[in-house]
């Protein structure tokens, strides 16, 4: 099928030709059709599928036949994303997709002046990308006025939940035109997501390329049982046997993401890192580098990761597994982008048997064993010298796999401190 099919109008057609964009996705055959007509839709893909598309397009279709300009404060359409990185990465296809038409596109985000973008927004917008921490701020100045929206997206919806935005979307939704066209797309669907479209969305049409929770299938996935204290020796390993390939690596928390990326700097690695404690030009800068190949090595938490669309990353390491399952999905979904092959590798030590076990429940397979043994395999350490915990050698960790501490292991056992993903969310976000 071509995009000609679909019911585009001719300049959105001549810009995708401009851009090289020749056939649709699955998710975008399926999606804009729907959206054209004005209904509401719940788009369930996993990332790298062409999201973007599904809803940008028909929004430029919609938006560029509308007549005069808005109103001063005012916004016809709005894009919520959860991330700065996504945020901005919409506005950049989109205003690609719009070239040529009269579609005036902002982006608010945290990290970047409030004064500088009240004024862009004093002048009235036809479409607005914001993180919902930053536009409520906005909200709260009274420098947007959102009666007049009549489009709402929320992209990547279910990371927004995890992040804690759901009581900003529920402070902002009743501010928009009650006859409005709302979609949402999601990789995963959650119980509390399918509350949320019902809240939302009327009457949607659901569209789905892949089941929730599935990841794309030319991902090459493997995991190594491995002792906390012997991932960087194994991780540096892994990375030399490919320097030259572009390689994004999790870490679960803002400080391990740091203190890894001067390790790997250490050993001779062109590295950088994004995460909560870095600013919106440092992160920017870090990304740009990556994308254009001065970085080969990327360190991220899930938070900062979140929507990043390199097609060149060839290698995604989990360092650290994720506390939530969902967050394994769209971590290896950062390779295999654009139809091509991808690597996601997995460390997994004797504290993180649960994640694992929680990871493999949600995509319903086992994730192939590269070296190693499970945990829960391995029988219970008894005490050294007649008392405590037994140190491990790579070995530990015995025990039922409901038992988190694993029975020993490198870093003697027990809970690691921080089990979040990077600090959390914060109204600057």
């Amino acid at each position: 099928m071509k995009f000609e099919s679909l019911g585009l109008p001719p300049r959105l057609l001549a810009n995708l030709v401009e851009l090289n964009i020749t056939e649709p996705t699955p998710i975008q055959v399926q999606a804009i059709p729907h959206a054209l007509e004005g209904r509401d839709v719940m788009g369930l893909a996993q990332t790298g599928t062409g999201k973007t598309a599904a809803f940008g397009l028909p929004l430029m279709s919609a938006l560029s036949r509308m007549e005069g300009r808005p109103a001063p404060k005012t916004t016809r359409g709005l894009i919520l994303a959860p991330t700065r990185e996504l945020a901005k990465q919409i506005v950049d296809n989109l205003r690609a997709y719009a070239e040529g038409m009269q579609v005036r596109i902002n982006l608010v985000v945290g990290g970047q002046s409030l004064n500088a973008q009240a004024q862009k927004l004093a002048k009235g917008t036809d479409l607005l990308v914001a993180t919902p921490g930053r536009l409520i701020d906005l909200i709260d100045r009274k420098a947007v006025d959102l009666s007049k929206t009549g489009f709402l997206v929320l992209d990547e919806a279910d990371q927004m939940l995890d992040m804690g935005f759901i009581h900003a979307l529920r402070q902002i939704a009743p501010l928009l035109k009650k006859d409005r066209q709302t979609m949402l797309f999601s990789a995963t669907m959650p119980k509390q997501m399918a509350e949320l479209a019902q809240s939302y969305l009327t009457d949607p049409i659901r569209v789905e390329v892949s089941p929730p929770g599935k990841p794309i299938e030319k991902i090459d996935q493997s995991v190594h049982f491995v002792e906390q204290a012997h991932k960087p020796k194994l991780l540096i390993m892994h990375l030399d046997r490919h320097r030259d390939d572009a390689a994004l690596i999790f870490a679960r928390t803002k400080h391990g993401a740091e203190r890894l990326k001067k390790n790997l700097e250490a050993q001779g690695f062109a590295a950088g890192s994004i995460h909560g404690n870095k600013s919106q030009g440092q992160r920017d800068r870090a990304l740009a580098a990556f994308k254009d190949g001065e970085l080969k090595v990327l360190v991220a938490t899930d938070v900062a990761a979140r929507g990043i669309d390199i097609p060149a990353v060839r290698y995604v390491y989990n360092y650290d597994l994720p506390n939530v399952p969902d967050n394994y999905v769209h971590r290896i979904g950062r390779t295999a982008r654009a139809g091509r092959d991808g690597t996601a590798v997995a460390y997994c030590s004797p504290e993180e048997m649960m994640e694992l076990i929680a990871i493999q429940k949600v995509m319903k397979r086992d994730i192939d064993v590269a070296s190693g043994q499970p945990w829960q395999d391995f029988p219970k350490k008894k005490p050294a010298n007649g008392g405590g915990r037994g140190r491990g050698n790579g070995g530990g960790g015995g025990g039922k796999p409901q038992s988190r501490s694993g029975g020993g292991g490198g870093n003697g056992g027990g809970r690691s401190r921080s089990r979040r993903s990077g600090g959390g969310r914060s109204r600057a976000a």
